[in-house]
């Protein structure tokens, strides 16, 4: 089932608030694939003119292209801008269609003379797809909180008591201190985040980019725009201290499939640990008391894996027009899949979570 990222909505909601745009470096050249007249497979494509805003890095193969007098921009990505959430790219009506789609995607490559293709976070039915089309896959890792189907937590302490004794200690003196600190969390969802709210959070959002010296993805006419045709998918979580609002974080979600995102978030001024409460303890709690049943925390973070939130593989696949180049990736994917897997392998021994008997 695609995600709420993968919506029309969302996806004309970058477009057309100035977020990924030409001339931001994202240039929208969505591919369709058609049976008898009827739409039978499509994806979301971009020349892109950078690597921004991808969240799988591939600045070394543009660099190595560079070093040799050879151009590795434009690409072609098919991705979700600015959004490391897994889930389907090619839509498609049935596995042919699905395939169709991979093998098209990397002839549009080859035939437009572009160094290469990259389609992010697919499904493993799509990775598949992908690799038998001729492309390279790339393995990842992010870090999701799952439900525990067997015996399911009730709520958050039901959680934490699930937590080894040292990880269980240090969230409760976390958000101690966070409490101690005078600051409370009010809760909105859908609808129920008015401008005022939305303001507020996109005034916090752009202090995180300036934090670290950088610019913004996303304009404040984007989250008009979520909350506007979207709503329904979007919580806040909005932290007040001696009345006011200090800091906030959003996540996205999706009832129909029991899931949440983290996706952003800012303050206004420095609390300890506000952060770790804001972005993973509110949300959880809200899930747990929601019925949702999988949190995923986004891109990068093991400091994540003491929060609750476990290690999940994920995958990228990629097409490079040059044989040399593409022998070489090739033989840095293999490499750094072994120490995927090996690392995946380390993570999950040292699990937060206490072990049965």
């Amino acid at each position: 089932m695609p995600t709420p990222f993968m919506r029309m909505e969302y996806l004309r909601a970058l477009h057309d608030s100035g977020s990924a745009t030409p001339a931001a470096g994202w240039s929208p050249r969505f591919l369709t694939l058609h049976r008898a007249g009827r739409l039978a497979a499509a994806c979301p494509l971009y020349l892109k003119t950078h690597s921004y805003g991808e969240y799988v890095f591939d600045w070394a193969w543009a660099d190595a292209y560079q070093r040799h007098g050879l151009p590795y921009y434009p690409k072609l990505l098919c991705a979700v801008p600015f959004t490391p959430v897994p889930g389907s790219r090619l839509l498609a009506e049935d596995g042919a269609a699905r395939d169709a789609l991979a093998r098209i995607l990397v002839a549009t490559t080859r035939a437009s003379d572009l160094s290469s293709l990259h389609v992010l976070f697919p499904t493993p039915e799509e990775r598949d797809a992908l690799a038998s089309a001729g492309c390279l896959i790339r393995e990842g890792v992010q870090f999701h909180w799952t439900q525990d189907a067997a015996v399911p937590v009730a709520d958050f302490d039901a959680l934490l008591a699930r937590l080894q004794r040292d990880k269980r200690k240090k969230i409760q003196q976390e958000r101690r201190r966070v409490r101690d600190a005078g600051v409370e969390f009010q809760v909105h969802a859908g609808e129920a985040i008015d401008t005022g709210l939305w303001d507020f959070f996109h005034h916090c959002y752009t202090l995180t980019y300036r934090a670290h010296h950088s610019t913004p993805y996303l304009t404040r006419d984007f989250f008009a725009r979520m909350a506007a045709d979207l709503a329904a998918h979007w919580v806040m979580f909005v932290a007040q201290r001696d009345g006011r609002p200090i800091a906030a974080s959003l996540i996205a979600v999706d009832r129909d499939a029991d899931a949440a995102w983290g996706r952003y978030w800012g303050c206004t001024e420095h609390v300890p640990c506000l952060h770790f409460e804001a972005c993973y303890y509110q949300p959880l709690a809200w899930c747990l008391a929601n019925g949702i049943r999988r949190f995923e925390g986004g891109a990068q973070g093991e400091h994540k894996m003491a929060r609750g939130l476990m290690p999940v593989r994920t995958g990228s696949a990629h097409w490079l027009s040059d044989p040399r180049f593409a022998d070489a990736v090739a033989d840095f994917l293999a490499r750094e899949g072994a120490g995927v897997s090996a690392y995946v392998d380390e993570l999950n021994e040292r699990t937060p979570f206490k072990r049965a008997g």
